[in-house]
Order: C-alpha cells, then sequence, then structure tokens
C-alpha cells in the first residue's frame, strides 16, 4: 500500500505543486541545446581528425 500513496502523492505533486516553464520557453532551451550539441560534436570530430593525422604521420615516419 506505501508503493500505491507514493505513486498518488508523486502524481499530485507533479500537477498541483511544480511551476512548469512555458512551451516558447521549452523551444527556446532546445534550439540552445541543439545548437551547442552540434558545435560539440563538429569540435570533437576535428580533435580526432588531428589526432588521427598526427597518429599517422608518426607511426607513418617511425617505418
Amino acid at each position: 500500500m506505501n508503493i500505491l500513496n507514493y505513486i498518488k502523492s508523486s502524481f499530485s505533486e507533479l500537477k498541483d505543486e511544480m511551476t512548469w516553464i512555458s512551451k516558447e520557453e521549452a523551444q527556446k532551451s532546445t534550439v540552445v541545446v541543439a545548437v551547442f550539441t552540434i558545435i560539440f560534436a563538429i569540435a570533437v570530430f576535428l580533435v580526432d581528425q588531428g589526432f588521427q593525422k598526427t597518429l599517422e604521420g608518426f607511426f607513418n615516419f617511425i617505418k
């Protein structure tokens, strides 16, 4: 019975006591997160390519 009460009170709290952001604010936040995710992915790709070229040059130099 305790689990059932917990679930009921959790839904009640989410419905009545939480302050939710507006739809516009959520959309703006989503765009910001998407843009920074793309920028971070490009940065990681460039660093990875740099390491790859450096290691290829190093191992070709040793041969």
